[in-house]
């Protein structure tokens, strides 16, 4: 079959870093093509530079048996090259019609928005895209703005789709309707480019996979031909071991206690409902359920983030309930946010900075009112090194690194303070394999060392492989709570509908 796409012998280099040093690629029509490869392997800056983002150093693309050069993204568009970002660029407050045909309106200067409808709804009929042309985008779930970003690119007649990281964002339930999307836009002829670190998505929805490593193509090989156990060994480049054992072990005193916990949104709509819970020392409690069921608003809550509206929360067993977060973070709390990006890092500051900002004015961080740069350094490149961080420039500002990297650079700062009780969200959200061993790896050393996790997660593997006793939520109250040991994907699966199994426990454990 002959070639859509060639990048041959491609090169990119940063000041200090070869981000691709020489990068092979062919992609043929009609077939999704994974890229596979660890955080900072080369993945995205090759797609930004098929899309035009960036310029080449070296090397050749070629479309469709010419050799083309892109200026612009504007020029990769106009040659058929469609991107749909890890990170959505939508406008909220438009309807979803607006933020398609942007750049391109039916009408001109006389804007046509019963035009723009009429073809949106007609592309997303053909493509099996269903959205409403006329809802507002700020109004949607992650899922349907991401069809409006694959809709935008098909808008403008797009001939090869790259999907970079697509579903970082979603729930297990929109992913599989992407994978949906992905097949029937494969029978329509699209080739795909598929970015991506997950060894079953990969297999799932690909029919081969380039694997990357270090800014290198390391192999080009039919999906149905790779085992994972295969494929995460050429990313890392080292034996993987995919899941981590967990040494068996008594859980201590209670750290966490939750009574009877309520929270509200902002629009004091109940969101989590008379949740009792505890969590103790040397134990992972995991949170399991679909999301939107009051997982983040429990443990925002329990981090100082937003008020409760009832209830109680006992922390090593002082009442902590009316603390605010920084008081709650210097007796012993750490926190992973689910949101990197928003509640996590602040974007413009370097490592240096955001490795400190739990405990700028405190020591080796701060002496007399002063800065300690020189210590605050050392403390950052120890944990770059630690968590695998790249690029490992400490002057690097935040916003520079890829999504799982500036994940690392969270957990290396939270870990790093050998908290009483670590409340990690979506810890390896956009982690590859050799990163997610290695943060489970902490996970169970804290444990070990006898402190207190509670873990949220959509991954169910996760949940299962790590945690002691599941605690499973749905519509804001937890159903039940099982052991971990005896627990099954079935028996998860059904309590998040909230039907309760007969195999469960009693719900709330007793906090003695």
């Amino acid at each position: 079959m002959a070639s859509f796409l060639e990048v041959i012998d491609v090169r990119k280099y940063f000041p200090g870093v070869k981000a691709n040093d020489g990068v092979n690629l062919d992609v043929r029509a009609g077939e999704v093509h994974a890229i596979l490869g660890e955080n900072g392997a080369g993945k995205s800056t090759l797609m930004k530079l098929i899309s035009g983002l960036y310029q080449p150093d070296g090397g050749e693309i070629r479309l469709e048996g010419r050799r083309v050069q892109f200026d612009s993204p504007r020029d990769a568009i106009r040659a058929g090259i469609g991107m749909v970002h890890q990170h959505f660029m939508l406008i909220p407050a438009l309807s979803v019609a607006d933020n398609i045909v942007l750049g391109d309106e039916p009408g001109g200067i006389r804007y046509d928005r019963r035009e723009a409808v009429r073809r949106v709804r007609a592309l997303s009929e053909k493509y099996r895209l269903s959205v409403d042309p006329e809802a507002r985008v700020a109004r949607l779930s992650v899922g349907l703005q991401q069809r409006v970003e694959i809709l935008k690119v098909l808008y403008r007649r797009a001939r090869l789709l790259i999907l970079d990281e697509p579903t970082a964002v979603l729930t297990p339930q929109e992913a599989e309707e992407l994978f949906e999307v992905v097949r029937h836009l494969k029978a329509q002829g699209i080739p795909i480019l598929f970015i991506s670190h997950k060894l079953d998505e990969v297999r799932a929805i690909a029919d081969r996979v380039t694997v990357m490593r270090a800014g290198r193509t390391v192999d080009t090989l039919p999906t149905a031909d790779a085992s994972p156990q295969e494929l995460a060994n050429l990313m890392v480049g080292r034996e993987v071991v995919l899941r981590v054992e967990k040494p068996e072990q008594r859980a201590g005193d209670v750290v966490l206690s939750v009574e009877n916990l309520s929270v509200s949104d902002a629009d004091r709509r109940p969101r989590v409902r008379g949740v009792s819970l505890a969590v103790r020392a040397g134990e992972i409690l995991g949170i399991a359920g679909v999301d939107g069921n009051g997982q983040t608003e429990l443990v925002d809550a329990i981090a100082g983030l937003i008020p409760v509206s009832g209830g109680r929360i006992t922390f090593l067993g002082e009442d902590v309930t009316a603390l605010p977060p920084g008081e709650r973070t210097h007796r012993g709390i750490a926190y992973v946010p689910q949101d990197r990006q928003r509640d996590g890092l602040v974007l413009d500051f370097t490592l240096v900075e955001n490795t400190m900002l739990r405990d700028v004015a405190h020591p080796p961080f701060s002496r007399r009112g002063l800065l300690q740069h020189r210590a605050a350094r050392a403390h950052t490149e120890k944990l770059l090194e630690a968590f695998d961080v790249r690029p490992r420039d400490p002057d690097r500002k935040a916003g520079d690194l890829s999504g799982g990297n500036q994940q690392k650079v969270i957990l290396a700062r939270e870990v790093s303070r050998e908290p009483s009780l670590l409340i990690a969200v979506q810890p390896t959200r956009g982690l590859d394999v050799g990163a997610i061993e290695g943060i489970h790896r902490q996970l169970l050393r804290l444990r070990q060392a006898g402190k207190a996790i509670l873990l949220v997660s959509l991954e169910l593997d996760e949940i299962l492989s790590l945690s002691d006793r599941i605690a499973v939520m749905h519509h804001g109250q937890v159903v039940d709570i099982v052991p971990g040991d005896t627990a099954t994907r079935e028996q998860i699966g059904l309590l998040m509908t909230g039907t309760r199994s007969s195999e469960s426990e009693v719900a709330q454990p007793s906090n003695r």
